[in-house]
This record gives C-alpha cells, sequence and structure tokens, in this order.
C-alpha cells in the first residue's frame, strides 16, 4: 500500500515508483547472443502454444532490439482466477505505450511452471446464480512435490472440463478448453495455450522457461546462488531486519538453512529445498530430502543438467530478468512485496533492480449486479464492506416507508439530544453518578438502534425479494467474503463476453494511479 501510494521511490526497497515512466527508457544489457537464443526458445515455444501472427510479430520485434514488459503466474487449472487475465492485460497495455512512446517493448508472460504448490493450482471456481462451484482435478499420490507445469493431466481432466460446460457459456471459450485440457497434455502447455488463444489479437509472448534451453541462459545467476549463497543469504536477513525496522515485515522467510534453489530429484522428479547445511555455505555443503551435494557436485549438475536446479520466489525474478531483456515487471500484491526482499538479490547478482509496477486490480459488474447497486443506491464500497446480512439490512432500512424513517430520524436524534444533555448534567453532579449514566445512555442507543434493525427486519420479510438482491449483489461482487479477482475463474467472465473482454481489460489496464477499481460491463 505504501508503494503504491508513493509518487516518489520507497527506497530502499523500491528504486523507482508506480508513477514513474522511467522504465521505459531502460537500456537492456542483455548480451546479443543471448537475446537470439532467447528469441528462438520464444518463436519455437509459441508455435507449440498455437499463438498467432501478432505474437510472432512480436518476437521478431525482441530479436530486433525491443525490451519486454513482463508478467508471470503459476499455471492453474481452466485458465486460474480473473487476476490472469488483469496481468497479461497489464503488460499488454504497457509494452503498447511504451512503444507509442518510441520505446519498442513486447509483452510476455512467464508460466511459472517449475511451482510444485499443487494445491494451489488444482482448482478453480466458477460462479452459479445462487451459489459458488469449486471444480477440482484429484491428481494421483505422489505429484504433489513435483513441478506443476510438467504433471499430465489424467482422465480426471474429462469430468472437471464436463462439470465446466454445465457452468460456463456455450462458444469459443468452451470450446478451447474442451480442445486444451485433454488427459495426457501437461499442466503448463494447456494452460500456455488458452492464455495464447484470448490474448492471440493483442500478441501476447508466452514463455515456459522450464527447459534446459532457458536454465541454461540463466545458469549464471543459478550459479551464483550456489558459490555465493553465504553473502546471497547475509544480504536477505539484513534486508529482513531492515523491513522490521521500517514497520512491515517479510513476504519469505529466511531461516539460517534457507537457500535460493530448489534441486529436482533425477529419480523421483521432486522438487526438493536445497538447504545449505548447518546454516554454513562456506563448508561447500548443501542438502536436498536426504542427500548431500557439495558445492562441485552443484556446478556439475548446472553444466550437464541445469533444468534441475529451480530458483525459489525470491531468486525466480532475478533468473527471468537474466534471461529476458525486461524493462519492468508487472505483479500483484505480495508480488511487489517479494520485491522488497529480492532488490538485494537484483543489486548483487545484475547490478540492477527491475522497476515493478502494479497490475490492474478490479471487480467486474455485469448489468443485472449494475442495475441492483444502482436501485438500491450502493457503491461496491458497501458490498465489500458489509456482510450479506447486514447489507440485506440496509436494504430494508432503505425500503422502509418515508413516515417511518421519519419517525425513527426524529426520534433518534431527539434522544442523542437528550442523553448529551442528561449524561453532562450528571457528570457535574458525582463523577460516579456521571459514569453511570454513561453506561444507562449506552443501553438506551443500543435499544434505540435495536428498533431500527427491527423494522429493518420486518421490511426484509414483507419485500423476500430484498434479501435475495443482497445475496445476488455480494456473490457476484465480493463472494464468500472474497475480491472477485482472486476467486473467480476467468474463463467464467470470458465464456460471457468473449473476445470483447481482453481489449476491454487491457483498455482500463492504462491506469496511471494504482488501486481498485469497478469496470461496468
Amino acid at each position: 500500500m505504501d508503494y503504491a501510494e508513493h509518487r516518489e521511490p520507497l527506497l530502499p526497497f523500491f528504486p523507482s515508483s508506480p508513477y514513474s515512466n522511467g522504465w521505459m527508457l531502460h537500456r537492456s544489457l542483455l548480451p546479443e547472443t543471448s537475446r537470439q537464443r532467447i528469441a528462438d526458445v520464444l518463436e519455437e515455444q509459441s508455435r507449440e502454444f498455437g499463438a498467432g501472427r501478432k505474437a510472432s510479430d512480436n518476437i521478431e520485434a525482441l530479436r530486433r532490439g525491443a525490451n519486454a514488459v513482463v508478467t508471470g503466474q503459476q499455471v492453474t487449472l481452466l485458465g486460474g482466477p480473473l487476476y490472469t487475465l488483469f496481468k497479461a492485460a497489464t503488460a499488454i497495455r504497457k509494452a503498447h505505450d511504451a512503444s507509442a512512446a518510441g520505446h519498442p517493448h513486447v509483452p510476455i508472460f512467464w508460466l511459472a511452471s517449475e511451482d510444485h504448490d499443487l494445491a494451489e493450482a488444482d482448482h478453480v471456481t466458477f460462479p452459479s446464480r445462487h451459489e459458488l462451484h469449486t471444480l477440482k482435478l484429484r491428481m494421483p499420490e505422489g505429484a504433489v512435490v513435483s513441478p506443476v507445469g510438467g504433471l499430465a493431466l489424467g482422465d480426471a481432466i474429462q469430468r472437471v472440463v464436463s462439470e465446466a460446460a454445465g457452468l460456463l457459456e456455450p462458444g469459443p471459450v468452451m470450446e478451447a478448453l474442451e480442445e486444451f485440457y485433454q488427459p495426457g497434455e501437461r499442466f503448463s502447455r494447456a494452460f500456455g495455450r488458452l492464455l495464447s488463444r484470448v490474448f492471440e489479437a493483442e500478441g501476447l509472448i508466452v514463455l515456459d522457461a522450464s527447459s534446459r534451453e532457458c536454465h541454461a541462459l540463466g545458469a549464471e545467476v543459478l550459479r551464483q546462488a550456489i558459490t555465493s549463497a553465504e553473502v546471497l543469504h547475509n544480504a536477505l536477513i539484513e534486508r529482513d531486519k531492515l523491513l522490521v525496522e521500517h514497520g512491515y515485515h517479510s513476504q519469505v522467510l529466511v531461516t539460517p538453512q534457507s537457500g535460493l534453489l530448489f534441486l529436482i530429484d533425477a529419480e523421483t522428479g521432486a522438487r526438493l529445498p536445497l538447504k545449505r547445511v548447518g546454516g554454513r555455505s562456506g563448508s561447500g555443503e548443501f542438502a536436498a530430502g536426504r542427500k548431500n551435494y557439495s558445492e562441485s557436485a552443484l556446478l556439475e549438475i548446472l553444466e550437464k543438467e541445469p533444468e534441475r536446479l529451480s530458483p525459489n520466489a525470491l531468486l525466480r525474478p532475478v533468473f527471468q530478468d537474466a534471461i529476458l531483456p525486461t524493462s519492468a515487471y508487472i505483479g500483484g500484491p505480495a508480488e511487489i512485496a517479494y520485491f522488497a526482499q529480492s532488490q538485494v538479490l537484483y543489486e548483487r547478482m545484475l547490478g540492477r533492480t527491475t522497476p515493478v509496477l502494479p497490475r490492474l486490480s478490479a471487480t467486474l459488474i455485469e448489468p443485472s449486479a449494475a442495475e441492483l447497486l444502482h436501485r438500491h443506491e450502493l457503491a461496491l464500497t458497501d458490498v465489500i464492506s458489509l456482510r450479506p446480512e447486514e447489507l440485506a439490512v440496509r436494504l430494508g432500512a432503505r425500503a422502509m416507508p418515508i413516515e417511518s424513517k421519519r419517525k425513527l430520524s426524529a426520534t433518534g436524534k431527539s434522544l442523542e439530544a437528550e442523553l448529551d444533555e442528561l449524561t453532562a448534567y450528571m457528570g457535574s453532579l458525582d463523577e460516579g453518578l456521571g459514569r453511570s449514566a454513561l453506561v444507562a445512555a449506552s443501553k438506551m442507543r443500543y435499544q434505540m438502534n435495536r428498533l431500527r434493525r427491527l423494522s429493518a427486519n420486518y421490511q426484509l420479510q414483507r419485500e423476500a425479494s430484498l434479501r435475495r438482491h443482497a445475496d445476488s449483489v455480494a456473490l457476484a461482487l465480493f463472494p464468500d467474503h472474497h475480491l472477485q479477482e482472486r476467486l473467480i475463474g476467468a474463463a467464467w467472465f470470458l465464456s460471457r463476453y468473449g473476445e470483447a473482454l481482453p481489449s476491454l481489460l487491457v483498455e482500463h489496464a492504462a491506469q496511471e494511479c494504482p488501486g481498485h477499481k469497478a469496470i461496468f460491463l
């Protein structure tokens, strides 16, 4: 919040402000050979993901020297939550704005396919008229420790897609889900194909960096994470102390044994944290699972099988910007907070810190919900700040006959005036008597408010539609007490609004003032 509200850099954690366009002037230090190699990778993957001509043109622009606005996310079931679209739309818009200003940029979506937290990726939530439905993919036992992106979808995906068909509108999006999410398909490829299809007209480039080629391109960062583990660990510890001194906290816990890498086990495929033995990297000893590895053994793995070394949440953006000509990264609130820690890694490993910009954050308001907001004189903030039952009471209070409202208002004002005068008088007579008067006055005010609630509830009973309206608007705009963007699957809105939705989000992502907004559809 502090970062998003500051027009000056929130030093020392962030070298730039979200209000600055200085990132557009970034001069990439990516070697020309590396630029051509990553362009080759992107070109090959764009064909695999079925990307269109616009993405190919953007890859060619990157090959010729354009920089990148990058965003990313863990690969999740059926396209994941709504903020997936917001991230991509923001990267597209920022790249467009920079290019229009004479600084060529292209948008890239980084698939965080190496993440092993299957519990965050194996489900998606869609609403029906009266409730939420969470579709969950049951994966084989033992798959939970492997990188999610490489997992193959089993026969259970057919059940999930069938359930989705009962909740989503028929059309191109549902057809794409049926085409991409098939038994035997990998998590990351299905996700990448869907994202490429949704933003085909905008030329979004999608990258899965889990390959040997990408890890070889970022080998120097992985090497430093091994050979400079002590220095980097100490820098993170000092940064954590500084965060606490400024009243903040660390997003990623750094312990004495913490390292910056995971190791993919050669036999099981498990993604295991690579820990510093005894908290001492100077010993050159690391441990993953039950096995110990010397520094030289890890460097040999890096040389021969670099894809087996996987960066953790703090190192991932540094690794990313070692292989891409990144000018700015588009992140959500938690990711931006990560950067306050990662900044020390950036400076020591790359000699610079990539600016991070807030993604579009919004609640999409469909016409039916907009009509209810207008009819009952509600704002989005009312829906977010009140529980559905409280919202219903407010609707009941507003629906009361004008005469009832006048009598309650007049009585309330009269009671307040009388109580203020009486408690002041009692207090002037005796301090103890004054305290007793305040307690009694509080009880009277409570009873007056109770009378207001009873009147509102009576109106609710007379007009049953008010309760339905409160529940409906809460489900649509603040489902299950969560921001809509974090809970509802993107595919639900895409199935209803089609290709018009991505372009609308790109338009709204031009926001100059970070914050949550209401977008009326």
